[in-house]
């Protein structure tokens, strides 16, 4: 041991013999106290009645004002990106993001709860469920693969090379909508405002109404014009289609907002900026993103189904052998908060848009 720790360790033992001291010295000095002020009470009061430990303590002041459960309750809320929801499922006052919340974890096969352990407090699974609003997709044989529909407000994606129906299944997805009166935002990276909506009308869904009633608006970009300014329509578009009161947006497709930018980390950041201001929107939106050339299951750049709630696969099947026709496929890669079946379903663009085949198998 060297001279600094001897001198160090001598102060230390110096110091803590100095302070026993005192505090023998006060115990002392206190005792002499109580004694006196007891010889005092019993010769006022013959009959004194002794003090409890819990009186005692109540001298003490607590910690917190209020018990940790109450403080916590009372508490402002913070706010999320997504609003809540009151009965007839309107935005509420307060700020509700169930992805923040939840954590951001994928429940797919689970019961839509929280788990992970034992809680405090028992929930009812109904009435807990049935808290959070969801919606169908608007395909039937696909809304039948999701058992009880998806959350509201869910960021989605459609996967799938070319001809596989992915702008048909942004279409048929805005139209479930503004058949029930809702609003709706198509912004097309890929074609012309009118192409889309001859597109739609074809299959029976009168776009040209919707837009000239005013409940959808289809917004054309040029994919170049979008990148450069999209700091400014990423700050104003959550703005935007709040004002115009739409539930749901399509956006068709991301793969060309990707090619814009040649670094993977700058391709990386841009997106996810962007998919979080598709959040602050406060929609439910349907993203369409060209396949990988490698892998169908994945999308072109292998960023989006990591930002994404959902991701729905289209794809084409070919069997091995060459006389039998070529199917096309449809998948449920990943739901977050909500059960969904595994299974790969044949399905068809018709003339009324796409039909999936819940109960058949592909070949």
């Amino acid at each position: 041991m060297s001279d600094d720790d001897d001198w160090f360790e001598t102060a230390l033992r110096d110091e803590e013999a100095d302070d026993a001291d005192e505090v023998d010295e006060a115990n002392a000095d206190g005792a002499d106290a109580d004694e006196t002020n007891a010889d005092e009470a019993d010769a006022d009061d013959p009959d004194p009645v002794p003090e409890t430990s819990s009186e005692a303590e109540s001298d003490d002041k607590p910690l917190f004002d209020d018990d940790f459960a109450s403080a916590f309750a009372s508490a402002p809320n913070m706010g999320g990106n997504e609003p809540d929801f009151d009965d007839d499922g309107d935005a509420g006052a307060d700020g509700f993001d169930a992805d923040e919340f939840g954590g951001g974890s994928d429940f797919d096969g689970g019961s839509g709860g929280f788990g992970g352990g034992p809680s405090s407090t028992d929930f009812d699974d109904e009435e807990f469920e049935s808290a959070i609003p969801r919606i169908d997709i608007g395909i039937d044989g696909l809304d039948r693969m999701i058992q009880g529909g998806v959350l509201q407000h869910t960021l989605m994606v459609a996967i799938g090379n070319a001809g596989t129906g992915k702008t048909t299944f942004g279409l048929q997805f805005l139209n479930h909508a503004l058949e029930r009166g809702e609003k709706a935002v198509y912004v097309t990276l890929e074609e012309s405002h009118q192409r889309i909506v001859d597109s739609a009308t074809e299959k029976g869904w009168p776009y040209d109404e919707y837009v000239e009633d005013g409940k959808l608006a289809v917004v054309d970009l040029d994919p170049i014009e979008m990148a450069n300014s999209l700091s400014s329509i990423r700050s104003e578009l959550p703005g935007l289609v709040r004002d115009f009161g739409a539930t749901r947006l399509v956006l068709d497709s991301v793969s060309l907002l990707e090619m814009m930018y040649e670094e993977q980390a700058t391709r990386r950041n841009e997106i996810y900026d962007f998919t979080r201001s598709l959040k602050e929107a406060g929609v439910t939106t349907m993203l369409t993103s060209e396949a990988s050339d490698d892998n169908p299951y994945a999308s072109r750049h292998g960023i989006i189904e990591y930002l994404t709630d959902a991701v729905f696969v289209l794809r084409y099947v070919r069997n091995e052998d060459e006389f039998i026709e070529t199917r096309l496929a449809i998948e449920i890669q990943k739901i977050r908060d909500a059960n969904h079946s595994r299974d790969i379903k044949p399905y068809d663009i018709t003339d009324e848009g796409i039909s999936v085949y819940q109960q058949a198998n592909l070949f």
